[in-house]
């Protein structure tokens, strides 16, 4: 991911609305979230909603898809992971000691499916 592209994923985050509505979002994998239920969600008006939006969509961070009347929002990990990877790439100048803690507080929100059955 280019410099420019990380920027603007952080940036998007960088503003309490947007930063609660990504999160939103997230919490509804795999199925996603309709705009007006993030929206109502949010106590934020659906045109202001709106703008938001558009802005972590353009950043990359989440994507749309329409369902009849509904328009529904997803993740975008690709673009998340792209931004975060874009930080991590270098970690710790080859020290990954360094970076087993951060490490380790991402692993658990999402156990594998070798957990699950074993």
């Amino acid at each position: 991911m280019e410099k420019m592209n990380v920027i603007d994923a952080f940036a998007a985050l960088a503003q309490t609305t947007r930063m609660d509505a990504f999160k939103l979002i997230v919490m509804h994998e795999p199925d996603g979230i309709q705009a007006g239920e993030i929206s109502r969600m949010l106590n934020v008006p659906q045109n202001t909603m709106s703008t938001h939006l558009a802005i972590l969509s353009r950043a990359g961070l989440i994507s749309s898809n329409r369902q009849s009347r509904s328009i529904i929002y997803r993740a975008d990990f690709n673009g998340l992971r792209g931004a975060i990877n874009y930080l991590l790439k270098d970690c710790c100048a080859g020290h990954p000691d360094i970076c087993t803690p951060l490490l380790a507080d991402i692993v658990p929100c999402c156990p594998s499916k070798e957990n699950f059955n074993g």
